[in-house]
């Protein structure tokens, strides 16, 4: 399934680079790996009771490893479309509860986006619908019988679990991606697929436990325990996709010129404490450095000013505590919505210098006050 979670700096251990996508192991893979040997064992030993029990460790831990191997598998079928539609590809990560394909933009269209949600399940159930053919003509007490039943098996699970309709499934954004497709606006598509994802998280634990009330038997504490599990990875999965939706609706309300502090051109020279008060006097928000044309070379940075001591300030320069003007660092005091926010992406920085078409300042935009535009969602 294709994530929107934010991106962690050390995802594990680095395996390879099928299809040029980058693929990690997390820590937490050898703690499910461990579970799923001591789990598979006995089931091992069951159908091969001549294995020694050394052997029947191994033949399980192979299960493990064969299984996610199947999740990777199903991971590239996602990033293969999504590089073929021209969307990037950060990574692809293997953790506790299976994979996360990195894909660092959506689809243009519901069609597309339909099309890539779609690739890991239809390649899970074609791995398993293969499993199950050559599983005919194996014989049934070897090892290679064993481990082709339980993979495809275990395939047959994971492309149907994955197209059930409720974000972060692949089957939500499919859902997504049709009512994206009906209503023509991919917001409405995000929350009716994400409120789907909590309402199937609650099914997930409600389900067992009442089929085991209504039949009168115990519980299954592990069956249980998997079903809050994978509850919770969708709830919190369908909340993100619920936040994200909210922060993009208010994309388009963005506006450059809008949140734009006043500016106070002052030269590098200026001690800190005139140029600040030549601010306060023109109700101005910001700073920016200017040669002695007038021609702007830096942003006085407001975590600096913040950080200097009042007693200092005289003694200190505006020019001491500001930030060269790179041109990424310049924008069209008339950028809004999703354009801003991009060039603010490519050059993350406090402050940016807007200007007119002319080149002439506008003033100076601060991307707190840009966050402050998406805090509570």
């Amino acid at each position: 399934m294709s994530s929107d979670s934010p991106r962690q700096d050390s995802p594990g251990l680095r395996m390879g680079r099928p299809f040029g996508v980058p693929v990690y192991v997390s820590p937490t893979w050898f703690l499910v790996a461990a579970f799923i040997t001591f789990t598979f064992q006995p089931v091992v030993v069951s159908r091969l009771p001549e294995l020694s029990t050394g052997l029947s460790y191994l033949v399980a831990l192979a299960f493990a490893v064969l299984l996610y191997v199947s999740v990777l598998l199903h991971e590239l079928a996602h990033c293969v479309v999504a590089k073929a539609y021209g969307l990037p590809v950060r990574r692809i990560t293997l953790y506790l509860l299976g994979g996360v394909s990195e894909i660092e933009r959506e689809p243009e269209t519901p069609g597309r986006e339909f099309m890539v949600s779609f690739a890991g399940p239809l390649l899970s159930l074609g791995l398993g619908g293969a499993g199950y053919a050559l599983e005919r003509f194996l014989d049934p007490g070897t090892v290679l019988s064993v481990l082709t039943f339980q993979l495809w098996f275990a395939n047959l699970i994971v492309g149907v679990f994955n197209l059930l309709p409720g974000l972060p499934l692949d089957g939500g954004r499919m859902l997504r991606a049709g009512v994206w497709k009906l209503t023509r606006n991919p917001g409405s598509g995000t929350v009716a697929a994400a409120w789907a994802g909590r309402v199937l998280a609650v099914l997930l634990v409600v389900w067992p436990a009442g089929l085991s009330l209504m039949s009168g038997q115990e519980p299954s504490w592990s069956m249980l325990i998997w079903s809050v599990l994978l509850a919770s990875f969708i709830w919190f999965g369908a909340t993100q996709a619920l936040r994200g939706a909210r922060m993009r609706a208010r994309i388009p309300k963005v506006s450059a010129r809008a949140l734009a502090r006043r500016a106070v051109p002052v030269t590098a020279d200026v001690p800190l404490a005139e140029a600040l008060r030549r601010a306060a006097e023109a109700q101005a928000g910001a700073l920016v450095v200017v040669d002695h044309e007038g021609g702007p070379t830096g942003i006085v940075s407001e975590v600096a000013v913040e950080a200097t001591p009042e007693a200092r300030r005289p003694w200190v320069t505006a020019g001491s505590l500001a930030r060269s003007l790179e041109p990424s660092l310049v924008l069209a005091a008339d950028l809004e919505g999703e354009p801003l926010i991009e060039a603010m992406r490519g050059a993350p920085a406090g402050e940016y210098l807007l200007v007119e078409r002319g080149g002439e300042i506008f003033g100076v935009l601060a991307t707190a006050d840009v966050n402050r535009m998406f805090t509570g969602v």
